[in-house]
């Protein structure tokens, strides 16, 4: 892989006459993220705490708004680097500031492919596709590929598909953001079948357009299925500053509402840092009387010593990065081992304390049940249209969402569509309706 080829501005539909603007083409990607109903929908979709009412607590849109100023941080370092590197990229009017925009504008896109209730969401679109009462549907479809789609539903493939298709549905590319951005906002660049990753970053039915962006950017496959391609190098920081923001800010959250104890939240904060940094940062922060401040200052210093840890670590592996043998899975797993340590309790103390708090647990086992009825019932409308409690439901879908579509397979991802595009409140209140748990005013 070469930077020239990889900061390629392609963008799938591209117009004859590119758009005069003032902005550059990477700027104009966030823009267009930032003013699209799907980023707009994450103000009331689940990041840790589903249908919190504490307005401090984060959402998915103002996590997604934090990783993006923390990715512009570690592409624009990474950018001023790569510039004095390889001066052949200013010949190619490529400024340092480009790759902070194109990691921005991936971090704004990284979520906007999740369900409501966050995982758990997907969890439950996963579980019902397992379920013995979706095997009929299973068999009538084409192929393996295509069950697999189903039986590993992920936010990740979600999330192209929204920016290059649902979004802007009559533009043969959606919103068309260019082939950098695209890329560096896959972390799992293949599909279910055969997937040589962790989790997936594409559909089946999205697959024509995802290999045109990976050639055009000249990144190589992974196995021979022709379903997989190495990861894009700017994706390795995207990732880092979505695992910088969850990991830091779920601790701040915690507090807020009062998981976590002021001493312990303090203390995990801290210990990020040793020596001197400790002795300054400690002092420092005594300098602020109230407890919810002093633990900002702890995050924002806390975040920028993870920029710096993670941007290190970039630097050093970028031949590898280049090559697609990077060491380690994620960037955060080369920060510092005091780092990498102080990370490990964070993450230790949110599993054990914040994912498993009642009010949480409560919700996502509520949330499963609103999933998986939902979903029932959308798909059996779908597939069986001519019913009349279907044609009744099927009239609530937006015409965006194709419910004539002439494969089972087209159908069903039609129903996740929707399904995935909803909020929580939305989810919970279509539910309520449809059981008649809720009804009209008389």
């Amino acid at each position: 892989m070469n930077w020239t080829q990889l900061l390629s501005t392609y963008r799938i539909g591209q117009a004859a006459c590119p758009e005069p603007s003032v902005r550059s083409d990477f700027q104009r990607d966030g823009d267009r993220l930032i003013f699209s109903a799907a980023f707009r929908r994450m103000k009331d979709k689940t990041q840790v705490f589903p249908l919190e009412k504490n307005d401090y607590v984060r959402t998915r849109l103002t996590h997604s708004l934090e990783v993006s100023c923390v990715g512009r941080s570690l592409g624009s370092s990474v950018g001023t680097w790569l510039l004095e590197k390889n001066p052949e990229l200013a010949r190619h009017n490529i400024h340092a500031a480009d790759i902070g925009d194109i990691v921005a504008a991936a971090c704004l896109a990284h979520d906007i492919g999740n369900p409501p209730f966050g995982h758990f969401g997907e969890q439950a679109m996963r579980d019902y596709f397992k379920s013995a009462e979706a095997g009929n549907i299973l068999e009538r479809l084409d192929n393996d590929a295509q069950r697999a789609d189903l039986l590993h539903i992920e936010g990740n493939a979600q999330g192209f598909r929204i920016t290059n298709r649902l979004e802007s549905p009559d533009n043969h590319g959606g919103l068309r953001l260019t082939a950098a951005t695209l890329a560096a906002a896959s972390k799992y660049p293949a599909t279910a079948y055969k997937n040589p990753y962790k989790k997936n970053g594409v559909y089946q039915d999205d697959l024509e357009d995802f290999a045109a962006i990976y050639q055009a950017l000249g990144i190589p496959p992974r196995g021979d299925s022709g379903q997989a391609w190495q990861r894009h190098p700017l994706s390795y920081l995207m990732e880092a500053a979505d695992d910088i923001c969850y990991q830091v800010m779920d601790i701040e959250d915690a507090h807020k509402l009062r998981i976590l104890s002021a001493r312990e939240a303090i203390d995990l904060l801290l210990g990020f840092f040793e020596g001197q940094q400790l002795e300054h940062v400690s002092r420092t922060m005594m300098i602020v009387d109230d407890t919810n401040e002093r633990i900002a200052y702890l995050r924002s210093s806390v975040i920028g010593l993870l920029v710096d840890e993670c941007t290190r670590a970039f630097v050093e592996g970028e031949e590898a990065l280049l090559r697609g043998a990077f060491p380690a899975k994620t960037l955060i797993e080369s920060i510092s081992s005091h780092a990498a340590a102080a990370y490990r309790a964070c993450s230790e103390v949110a599993r054990q304390k914040i994912y498993t708090a009642g009010e949480v647990v409560d919700i996502e086992l509520a949330g499963h049940r609103i999933f998986s009825y939902l979903l029932m019932a959308v798909i059996d409308a779908v597939l069986h249209p001519t019913h009349a409690y279907s044609r009744l439901l099927l009239s609530r879908i937006p015409n965006q969402y194709d419910t004539a579509a002439p494969t089972v397979y087209g159908k069903i991802q039609c129903a996740l569509d929707y399904i995935s595009g909803m909020t929580d409140v939305y989810a919970l209140d279509l539910y309520r309706k449809i059981t008649g748990m809720s009804l009209p005013a008389v």
